[in-house]
């Protein structure tokens, strides 16, 4: 049986935490670690996350929920706080105002890998992302679809996965951890070096025919937009080289234009 390792990080997140908790609580899938990571938050976060672990032992649900809360240096350095921790199969980033599609949603992904696997566990299990307002509330699908066939050399296109539709296996993920250099782009880096490592290896990649997330509109890279794209150039031509990445983004320009 799969055992899912969900990482929340929080800070001062009081006002969209309850429906990610409740979406975990939920699932009909019992093999469930819920690690959360919060960066010392001042207002009601805490309080509704120890609520939260009296309610699932109260309903006896089966869920490990582990609980770390200090001062952090970052996003990206409570994630790697969340991958120590990690003991089981996948690890899966749910933030604060993210949350699973249906309460069958773990339990129906279990079962899709079990059937389609040679016995040996894909390095990554990915699907599709919408994209939810404050309240909850549907607003689109990604606009970015994923590929059928994913590779590391994909997301020169740009991120076609979105950060918590990745699902990765904990050993890889534990040997990729985030690279705490970049401040805004670090999911794009984890997400190629995982994949790079994933052919390393011969480990597939898997594409699972459903919306795995509903992610909340916003956060922390279109806060910052100009910087965010500046270290995502970065970032790219790390990974592709700098001319392919320059050549790249001349294309994203002119295929702006077109469409307008």
């Amino acid at each position: 049986m799969i055992k899912f390792s969900i990482i929340t990080c929080t800070y001062n997140a009081s006002e969209v935490l309850q429906r990610t908790l409740d979406s975990v609580m939920s699932q009909t899938w019992g093999q469930i670690e819920h690690i959360i990571v919060d960066g010392a938050s001042k207002d009601s976060t805490m309080a509704m996350v120890e609520a939260y672990r009296r309610r699932s032992a109260e309903e006896e649900t089966e869920h490990d929920i582990i609980i770390k809360s200090e001062p952090d240096r970052g996003l990206y350095d409570a994630m790697n706080k969340g991958l120590q921790l990690a003991t089981g199969d996948y690890v899966v980033f749910l933030n604060a105002g993210d949350v699973l599609p249906t309460d069958e949603t773990l339990e129906n992904i279990s079962n899709d890998v079990n059937e389609r696997s040679d016995g040996r566990l894909p390095a990554v299990l990915y699907g599709d992302t919408n994209i939810v307002d404050n309240n909850g509330e549907l607003l689109r699908p990604r606009r970015l679809v994923p590929p059928d066939d994913l590779s590391w050399r994909s997301f020169r296109h740009g991120m076609l996965v979105c950060h918590q539709a990745f699902y990765v296996r904990t050993d890889i993920a534990k040997a990729e951890p985030y690279n705490l250099k970049y401040r805004f782009s670090a999911d794009v880096d984890w997400c190629i070096r995982v994949m790079k490592r994933a052919e390393k290896e011969g480990l597939p990649l898997l594409r699972l025919p459903e919306v795995v997330v509903n992610y909340l509109d916003g956060g922390m890279t279109n806060k910052n937009h100009r910087a965010s794209l500046i270290e995502r150039f970065n970032v790219m031509s790390h990974h592709y080289g700098l001319m392919s990445t320059i050549l790249m983004h001349i294309w994203f320009v002119a295929r702006a234009v077109l469409k307008k």
